[in-house]
């Protein structure tokens, strides 16, 4: 990630959780897979998302913008296993790193 890079993610208006991906959920327990944190690189990315893939939730979340810098403390403060950074919001194609 680039240090002067602006990332968005959704979050939830109703709890503050963001939203994240799990990608080994089907695979057992979904609440005790690795969680990432999703991350859009434009905030129209953001809302594409949101509106392919939860029309109807949609109003109940929030974007938000981060600098790349603070990525890192986010993820230690909840506990996050990496990011899950868009790549097409309408696919969706995701792109997994860990810390």
């Amino acid at each position: 990630m680039v240090g002067s890079q602006v990332y968005y993610l959704v979050r939830s208006k109703l709890d503050g959780k963001y939203v994240t991906a799990r990608p080994h959920a089907g695979e057992g327990d979904p609440t005790t897979s690795p969680a990432y944190l999703l991350l859009f690189r434009e905030h129209y990315d953001a809302l594409s998302y949101l509106n392919t893939h939860g029309s109807d939730l949609a109003p109940q979340f929030a974007v938000e913008s981060i600098a790349a810098g603070q990525v890192g403390s986010l993820l230690e403060r909840w506990g996050f296993t990496g990011i899950a950074v868009v790549q097409d919001p309408l696919l969706p194609r995701v792109e997994f790193l860990t810390q």
